[in-house]
């Protein structure tokens, strides 16, 4: 095989990169596209194996992506998805580097963030398209020795020929272009004297590209003061290290505190009702629905799932693979309560016993879904409550297409926003807005503990003319009833 030299470099005109294509990555990211989309580097990026490549003065999140790096061998413009893949003379391994410190300064473009010299080095040999199957490649990453990325291309998101005839739409993709075709989940980041290598291969290991490898360096020249500078927040260090934890950062404060789980827990949902509905708000409970475990009671954060009607054409392109129901389940997190629009259909399943038990697994708290069960008794049969419009053993593929995650829904009657708090019972389901839980709860405390003491005055047999509602005597009496009982 032929291996990557400077002659290699020189003939590449352009260097256009994928955004997002597998699906590992999109789970991670919380977001998958339903197109490509693209950004360019410039040709003075390009660096061969062994190079070095400077973590810029001033700059802490020099983040490493390996990828699989496609050049073109003869011009391509307005070609065919089955035409694609000849236009392409090779395949090899790159590293897609670029410093989250200045990922601001271009807003999107990534110029500055991704461009910087030495920051996307390709090789070492180039493996021939035409003696591979573009869908049976393998990635893997090592940092400092330790395998960090290891994935294939058999579920892309977007196939590499599908990349090479959408770019050809629009522009001349020429002799020597090259294409990063995205990086899957584990992409970190590098610090100086650290060493990375990526290498890509068949997934048989008959061919590989050997280890493309690029040594780090601390930059020592500052930034001009006329000029965007360096500057991260704690969102760019948990997207550069891959989450909160892997950066050090302590997790997110959550509106749904212990305590406040605690006290939603211990009031009743009719009260709950009830406190919502003085505030106006009479369209906040999810109906029609029945439980597996009625005997549960279950307070989280709801998740959100969106299922479309089917249409035969779009359920190929985006009810295969890792769609949007199995990131949905395999992204939901402790304590979580996966929420699914199905549009009421009843005429099919929309979650079945593997993927239920997926989500108790990962610690989910419940799934809602205002459509169909498969798998009824395995379902029924797991310790996480499911609530459901009815048994149904027809597939997915029968009446919907999962769309999208985590966005705003509507559920049994009612709208559901992700990081809503969902409270399910024997009793109903209801979606309280977060915003207004901690007060609301108390008001469901104060309100229960004076229906206690009516309870307790109609048991020793009082009317309740003046007691429910509590006139002006009754709650003098009620105030001294709940001092003694402070004191008692």
């Amino acid at each position: 095989m032929e291996h990557v030299h400077g002659d290699t470099l020189a003939g590449a005109r352009k260097v256009i990169a994928v955004h997002i294509n597998y699906p590992s990555r999109a789970a991670q990211r919380g977001r998958t596209p339903a197109q490509p989309s693209y950004f360019l580097k410039p040709p003075s990026s390009l660096a061969l194996s062994g190079s070095a490549v400077e973590r810029p003065a001033g700059c802490e999140l020099l983040g490493y992506e390996g990828e699989i790096a496609l050049v073109i061998g003869k011009a391509a413009r307005r070609v065919s998805l089955k035409d694609a893949w000849s236009h392409v003379a090779a395949v090899t391994a790159s590293n897609d580097l670029g410093v989250y410190d200045l990922r601001y300064a271009d807003k999107g473009s990534n110029l500055r963030s991704k461009g910087g010299d030495g920051f996307t080095p390709v090789g070492p040999a180039l493996i021939p398209a035409d003696a591979v199957d573009p869908s049976r490649l393998r990635l893997r990453t090592w940092h400092n020795g330790q395998l960090v990325q290891d994935d294939t291309t058999g579920d892309l998101l977007f196939p590499f020929s599908r990349l090479v005839a959408d770019l050809s739409q629009l522009l001349t993709l020429e002799e020597g272009d090259i294409i990063l075709t995205g990086t899957p989940a584990g992409a970190s980041v590098a610090r100086p004297g650290d060493v990375l290598e990526v290498e890509v291969g068949t997934v048989d290991g008959s061919l590989t590209t050997g280890r493309l490898v690029t040594r780090v360096e601390e930059g020592t020249t500052p930034f001009a003061d006329f000029g965007a500078c360096p500057k991260v927040d704690d969102l760019q260090r948990e997207e550069a290290w891959g989450s909160r934890e892997a950066a050090g950062l302590s997790a997110p404060a959550s509106v749904l505190t212990p305590g406040l789980k605690a006290k939603l827990e211990s009031v009743a949902t009719a009260t709950l009702s009830s406190q919502l509905r003085k505030r106006g708000l009479n369209n906040v409970s999810i109906d029609g629905l029945q439980a597996t475990r009625p005997d549960r009671r279950v307070v989280g954060l709801a998740r959100t799932l969106r299922y479309v009607p089917n249409r035969e054409d779009l359920f190929k392109t985006h009810g295969g693979g890792f769609n949007a129901q199995k990131r949905a389940i395999d992204s939901v997190n402790e304590g979580e309560i996966l929420v699914m629009e199905a549009r009421g259909e009843k005429g099919t399943g929309t979650v079945g016993d593997i993927l239920a038990l997926r989500a108790q697994v990962r610690g989910a708290a419940a799934i809602i879904t205002d459509g169909g069960v498969r798998d009824y008794t395995a379902v029924a049969g797991l310790e996480m409550p499911t609530y459901f419009a009815n048994p149904h053993p027809a597939v997915l593929g029968r009446r919907h297409i999962p769309w999208d995650t985590d966005i705003t829904i509507a559920c049994g009657g009612a709208t559901v926003q992700p990081g809503d708090i969902i409270v399910a019972d024997s009793d109903g389901i209801l979606v309280i807005p977060p915003a207004i839980a901690e007060e609301l709860v108390e008001d469901c405390i104060a309100q229960e503990q004076e229906e206690a003491f009516i309870f307790e005055m109609v048991k020793q047999g009082n009317s309740v003319d003046g007691l429910y509602p509590m006139n002006a005597e009754w709650q003098a009496r009620y105030e001294e009833w709940k001092a003694g009982k402070a004191n008692g």
